[in-house]
């Protein structure tokens, strides 16, 4: 049964399978760092996915030409950032990368495309970073701590840019080996994915597009929907995953005994379906639920609850009572 205390709203009973250890151990895999620095491509991709969808900002802001907002604008990003930001948080994180529960492939390959379209990488790059996060959080090693910058106000600046955005330029996609992701290139399904991320990446701007062009008939409408349900979706999601890397190791509360400086941030968990519930992750990185405090939305364990009431996810993971009590901050 679920912890029926800690629940806001519970859609189904959920068998919890016992949380068992993350599938990295940082011991034993250590830096395991296959290239020396990110590669020119990434740097490139990166670039592009960084910059693009802030100049979709501006100028759906008006600095570079005025663009109204219409309601099926303001529906279609709703949507596509629910979708999507899903994508990465149920499926990225979640599903490939913690294992917090298991699904059918045809499960598996929709959240994947569903990430990709955030621009965020390919599945295998975006895990194994994150794997050698928890294997190396805040020690060295680790690809976007803001702890590793040096003291002052200067060093906490340049570690808190660093966290945000500056690791995917200098440290992202270092580990693409099979240390840390072994299981997703034996995937085929999913390394299939992979090969066609550039497709989704056209489809996450050209589907708004369309859509809108195919209610409104008018190409002015598509480019709208394609500025704000594309671009200014994409930028805002984006921006509030790097606020998980940077904003959650920095400012918040602790509710549990973790290694690093993992914190709990409400704007954060917001914005990402309960990413922000950062320090309760570090503390149980196996866990499909992340806000297990009373009033912690997490929207992404409500949508694996449901999912696992309709057979669409299994050996769904959380942690006990007692695993709780042992590593509980006192007044946390």
């Amino acid at each position: 049964m679920i912890d029926t205390d800690i629940a806001l709203v519970v859609p189904a009973p959920v068998v919890p399978a016992p949380v068992v250890p993350a599938p990295v151990d940082a011991t034993s895999l250590g830096l395991a760092t296959t290239r020396q620095r990110t590669s020119r491509v990434s740097q490139v991709i990166t670039l592009v996915a960084v910059v693009v969808p802030a100049v979709g900002v501006a100028s759906a802001a008006g600095v570079l030409w005025g663009v109204a907002l219409s309601p099926l604008d303001v529906v279609l990003f709703g949507v596509f950032y629910l979708a999507t930001g899903l994508g990465i948080t149920v499926g990225y994180h979640r599903l490939f990368t913690h294992r917090s529960f298991e699904a059918p492939t045809a499960v598996r390959v929709t959240l994947a495309v569903l990430g990709a379209m955030t621009l965020q990488g390919p599945v295998t790059q975006w895990v194994t970073d994150h794997r050698k996060h928890h294997a190396r959080s805040d020690a060295e090693g680790d690809p976007h701590s803001p702890h590793l910058s040096g003291g002052g106000i200067v060093g906490t600046v340049r570690g808190l840019w660093h966290a945000h955005v500056g690791w995917m330029f200098s440290t992202k996609g270092m580990e693409r080996g099979e240390l840390y992701g072994g299981d997703l290139y034996a995937d085929r399904p999913i390394r299939l994915v992979d090969r066609c991320y550039l497709v989704w990446v056209v489809l996450s701007v050209a589907l708004p597009f369309a859509i809108a062009l195919a209610v409104t008939g008018s190409w002015r409408r598509g480019v709208e929907a394609l500025v704000w349900a594309g671009l200014v979706r994409i930028f805002a999601f984006e921006h509030a995953t790097f606020a998980v890397n940077s904003i959650c190791h920095t400012f918040g509360r602790r509710a549990y005994v973790a290694r690093d400086e993992s914190r709990n941030n409400w704007v954060v968990a917001l914005l990402t379906f309960g990413e922000g519930w950062h320090n309760n992750h570090h503390a149980f990185p196996r866990s499909a639920r992340h806000g297990l405090g009373r009033l912690q939305l997490d929207v992404s364990w409500l949508v694996i609850a449901v999912m696992a009431r309709c057979r669409l996810a299994s050996e769904v993971h959380l942690p006990t009572e007692g695993q709780r009590r042992r590593v509980a901050v006192v007044g946390g």
